[in-house]
């Protein structure tokens, strides 16, 4: 808790913005490698940005399991679980990513064939990110999560509001 905010709020937005810009530094990559940049040199920021991505990731990932139990008593294990499942895909997908374009950091042929894969793989990272990022706002916005964190009779109504919202949700 920071402020009376939860890390994993505060430490999400990383990641967040992180997996939306990396597939355009990588196409900046190939181009600055094409132009003015040996094209190692040039790919090495989006090689860097993919490491620093999944630094994050694993400190939003951690932060989220240390959150779990309080959030659980808000939100329905379902939600909680599809959004943690999307998580871990996406440190999966984002380590292969980075393994691939490491590649891409060769001279030659080979580096430049693992530049592209790098580039496409991020389209990947990008995806598995917005699945993350959309079950999380589903967990906040729609089974209203941060009232784990609100105290008072404001934090039980929102509590009950979110249990209530669920019970509807079955209905349909």
């Amino acid at each position: 808790m920071l402020n009376n905010l939860p890390l994993h709020a505060l430490i999400v937005h990383m990641p967040i913005a992180l997996t939306v810009l990396v597939p355009l530094f990588a196409l900046l990559g190939l181009w600055l490698g094409r132009r003015i940049l040996k094209p190692h040199v040039a790919w090495a920021l989006p090689v860097g940005m993919l490491a620093l991505l999944l630094v994050s990731g694993f400190a939003a990932e951690k932060t989220g399991e240390q959150q779990e139990d309080r959030v659980e008593k808000v939100v329905p294990e379902a939600a909680f679980e599809k959004h943690e499942e999307a998580a871990e895909l996406f440190l999966v997908v984002t380590g292969g990513v980075l393994v691939l374009a490491a590649g891409g950091l060769m001279s030659k042929s080979l580096g430049k064939t693992m530049r592209v894969v790098g580039t496409v793989g991020t389209l990947a990272v990008l995806a598995a990110g917005w699945n993350v990022g959309h079950s999380g706002g589903q967990l906040v916005y729609q089974y209203n999560a941060g009232a784990a964190y609100s105290s008072g009779a404001a934090g039980a109504a929102a509590a009950a509001a979110s249990g209530q919202a669920d019970a509807d949700d079955d209905d349909k």
